[in-house]
């Protein structure tokens, strides 16, 4: 798979770092917030990239589900000429911390799909691709699902994400898990095709030493809070943007 496809299907999927991080070495403590789900919908987005001077294009399709007990994420990526490129599902129930997953799955262009598993009965978070295990304290997320519960988080305290106001997860992928922490940046004006837009700049860096993406998040108070767009940018300066281009199916949490 080219690395230009497999930037595209991480933004689409709305995870970004590939970070390895030893078990033994990552600890965390439970991340509670207040939350306040969002109504279900179906989002429907364009992607841009450049990859090394030339650039691409595709779509990406978000499908949001709440019932006030259970949850489902699933997003799919497709990209110009090869179709689709990457399927990422998270399902699980709702608890006093917010989304409580119970299964990650990833598929990419190619590959074998890989599963991580939070085993609620045992408290323990668990991954298809490696032996790493983690326990579960409370909040933990997987990189699909962190979208949706920094929004629930956002709904129930739009005050308090003000300018320069950080928010930890723990959050789980492929094969490991590790702490990811968003800062709030500032409100800035989004042009998008359903309008000019309002949204709340928040970025995640990677860690320190390490060289991999950041990520930039703009989530729209007007529109429930929905991702309005994405951005994912290499220590080279590429970059995958993913834009809202419509919003439907809009229903009661």
């Amino acid at each position: 798979m080219k690395p230009s496809l497999v930037r595209l299907s991480l933004a689409a999927a709305l995870c970004c770092s590939m970070l390895t991080v030893s078990a033994a070495t990552t600890d965390h403590s439970a991340s509670k917030y207040k939350t306040d789900l969002p109504p279900s919908a179906d989002l429907s987005y364009a992607i841009q990239a450049k990859q090394s001077g030339i650039t691409l294009g595709g779509e990406g399709s978000v499908k949001w589900q709440a019932d006030g007990k259970h949850f489902s994420v699933k997003s799919e990526t497709r990209a110009m000429l090869f179709g689709k490129i990457l399927e990422a599902s998270s399902e699980g129930t709702i608890d006093s911390f917010g989304l409580a997953p119970t299964q990650f799955i990833n598929k990419r262009f190619r590959k074998e799909a890989t599963t991580t598993t939070f085993h609620r009965d045992s408290g323990t978070i668990g991954f298809s691709e490696s032996s790493e295990s983690y326990p579960i304290k409370g909040g933990e997320q997987d990189r699909t699902s962190i979208i949706w519960q920094l929004i629930s988080v956002a709904r129930a305290a739009p005050q308090q994400f003000k300018p320069g106001s950080e928010w930890t997860f723990f959050v789980a992928g492929m094969r490991d898990a590790e702490p990811w922490t968003f800062k709030v940046v500032n409100t800035e004006k989004i042009k998008t095709p359903l309008g000019d837009l309002d949204a709340v700049h928040i970025f995640k860096a990677p860690p320190p030493d390490a060289k991999d993406q950041q990520l930039d998040i703009w989530l729209a108070p007007s529109l429930e809070w929905y991702p309005v767009r994405l951005r994912f940018t290499d220590p080279n300066k590429d970059f995958v943007e993913q834009t809202l281009q419509q919003v439907s199916n809009k229903g009661d949490k």
